[in-house]
């Protein structure tokens, strides 16, 4: 049988996120057209004849800064060489540019031996809804916010600009977002959105604790009292870390976050919520 890869449409696409739902990181209902938006030359897909086997993305931001997700071999063929094929394609297409990626335990040695370097390790907490009766007159929608101050304000959270990702993201069907809006400035956003199992926020970028907390709570609030969702959060971020577990949410998976030149200079006691594993 003859073994290829070639770029992933975004129908193939859909079958990545298929694939990663049944590894079990829980991917959410509407992402396919949000992640093709960011690079639409990002994915590839590896055959044998006309069967998908394996999977990356290789999501280019600008041509300097890269990120690797969806790294999916299908369990049967997996030890036979296919995966190393695809991985060095993606590493190719991402040639010269700073390349990031989210390592689940079992695979962090090899990506060390990649070239990757650990910069810190991402948790994700899981727990349960709790609604809260409260106004605040700083929290409103993230549709009334212009797009250009939001993606300024995004810029500084992200290795480099992403407005074509970005605009998709924030308009998930089943999805909520809102951003917090104190002296006419942004000091915060956040999006929860449906996964295929409950719902994950992400991400939940804030100038404080405080205000990370607020917009916490009124996320929360668009769920029912009670129903499952998710949070990933960098380890270093204390106050994150204490916002998860002062909810109840307990730890349940984790990913070394890692770069191969370099990590970039993020405000990581900023950063409370993760966006997503697969495209950063």
């Amino acid at each position: 049988m003859n073994y290829s890869i070639r770029r992933a449409s975004q129908k193939e696409l859909e079958i990545m996120i298929e694939w990663a739902a049944k590894e079990g990181w829980n991917p959410g209902f509407y992402d396919a057209e949000s992640f093709y938006a960011a690079d639409p030359n990002g994915y590839f897909m590896g055959f044998l004849d006309k069967m998908p086997i394996s999977s990356i993305s290789a999501v280019s931001y600008g041509g300097k800064f890269g990120f690797l997700g969806f790294y999916i071999v299908s369990p049967k063929f997996r030890g036979k060489g296919y995966g190393i094929k695809i991985w060095n394609q993606a590493i190719k297409y991402l040639d010269g540019q700073n390349i990031g990626l989210d390592g689940v335990v079992t695979q962090q040695e090899n990506y060390k031996k990649s070239g990757f370097k650990l910069a810190h390790r991402n948790i994700r907490y899981e727990g349960k809804s709790q609604r809260k009766i409260y106004t605040s007159p700083n929290i409103i929608k993230l549709a009334r916010i212009p797009f250009a101050r939001l993606k300024e304000y995004d810029d500084n959270f992200f290795p480099a600009t992403r407005p074509e990702f970005l605009q998709k993201w924030i308009k998930h069907p089943e999805s909520f977002a809102v951003g917090f809006i104190e002296n006419n400035k942004i000091k915060g956003y956040g999006m929860i959105r449906k996964c295929l199992v409950g719902y994950k926020i992400g991400p939940l970028f804030t100038d404080s604790e405080k205000i990370a907390e607020e917009i916490f709570a009124a996320l929360q609030n668009f769920l029912n009292n009670g129903t499952q969702f998710f949070l990933d959060v960098p380890e270093i971020n204390k106050n994150a870390v204490k916002l998860a577990e002062n909810t109840g949410m307990k730890p349940m998976f984790e990913t070394a976050r890692m770069y191969t030149k370099f990590a970039p200079n993020l405000p990581l006691i900023k950063i409370f919520g993760v966006t997503t594993f697969e495209v950063r």
